[in-house]
């Protein structure tokens, strides 16, 4: 189950983060999530389903190597009689050919019990023969469920393999940023891993003046030690989220609304990013999410501080995942 939540979330982590796009991108990149989480909650039934078949079939199977193997005992123990009884047959008829005459009817009851015996015999060959067949159709079904089963199995443990790497990544990527960044988490910084993603969240006060889009001195360089980090792990997206409370900006002020604010503001540290690090721009997304994902939705003014931020959300890339998903 851990490993499942892992495989969706960084599904949805390469949906957000894979390029850098539009929010109209981005929307798409999480209907692509929700896509492979159906595919990969078919995989999952249909795996249950073929472990049930196989459990079934291995029982049948169990049930028809018994019977083969009464009938096989039943045979050989009636070609035992037959063979007794035609020696019988065989001696008697040599002892009484000159009674022949007057054991007609003994020697015809002898014949039919001898008919009747190679009757049974028969079919029994002919009951053993049918089961024989019956088993080797069963046991080409299971071979073929066994091997399917066995296809999805390595499947799974490739994907699996996949998202312990990735998680591994993660967490060295968490310890890096924490080591460089460790004398700003007294000021509003915070390092911690959410859904498979490394979070790097900066609180107001450490980069910007209240209703301002100007990095103040101290938040650049909390930046310049990050950028460091992110050019030292160039396989890792980038995305940068702007967040503000809900207090509504005047009439007539140069910024129109809080979504602006926090647009311009992600837009700011992108660009302190580009200039203190030797990173792609490709690796970046930036986006406003304005007062719509607060924190905390309380209305206390410390609620609202803490909501007032700017999210780095780190992802490591996962082609390789979307190939094998791609192949299957």
């Amino acid at each position: 189950m851990q490993k499942t939540i892992q495989l969706t979330l960084v599904l949805l982590a390469a949906a957000l983060f894979s390029s850098c796009v539009s929010m109209r991108k981005y929307e798409d990149m999480e209907a692509l999530h929700k896509e492979s989480l159906a595919v990969n909650e078919q995989l999952s039934a249909r795996l249950d389903r073929y472990s049930e078949d196989n459990a079934r079939l291995r029982d049948e199977l169990g049930q028809m190597r018994q019977r083969t193997e009464n009938l096989r005992e039943d045979t050989t123990h009636l070609g035992r009689q037959l063979r007794r009884l035609q020696e019988s047959y065989d001696q008697h008829v040599l002892q009484t050919q000159h009674l022949m005459e007057g054991k007609t009817e003994e020697t015809r009851l002898i014949l039919a019990r001898l008919q009747d015996t190679q009757d049974d015999l028969q079919r029994r060959e002919d009951e053993l023969m049918l089961a024989t067949r019956e088993m080797d159709e069963k046991e080409a079904r299971l071979n073929a469920l066994m091997a399917e089963v066995g296809e999805k199995e390595a499947r799974v443990n490739e994907l699996e393999s996949i998202l312990d790497r990735q998680d591994s990544i993660v967490q060295d990527l968490r310890r890096s940023l924490s080591n460089a960044l460790l004398g700003f988490l007294d000021e509003g910084l915070s390092v911690d891993i959410r859904g498979g993603k490394v979070y790097v969240s900066m609180e107001e006060r450490l980069l910007f003046a209240t209703g301002s889009t100007q990095v103040d001195p101290q938040g650049v360089a909390a930046l310049r030690e990050l950028a460091r980090v992110l050019a030292q792990n160039p396989d890792i997206s980038i995305m940068i989220e702007g967040h503000t409370d809900d207090v509504p900006f005047r009439p007539g002020a140069a910024i129109k609304d809080n979504w602006e604010l926090s647009v311009m503001r992600a837009t700011a540290v992108l660009r302190i990013l580009l200039q203190q690090g030797d990173i792609e721009p490709q690796r970046f997304i930036a986006a406003g999410r304005g007062e719509y994902h607060p924190v905390d939705p309380d209305d206390s003014p410390e609620k609202k501080k803490k909501n007032r931020r700017t999210e780095i959300i780190l992802t490591p890339q996962l082609d390789e995942l979307f190939q094998i998903l791609e192949q299957h």
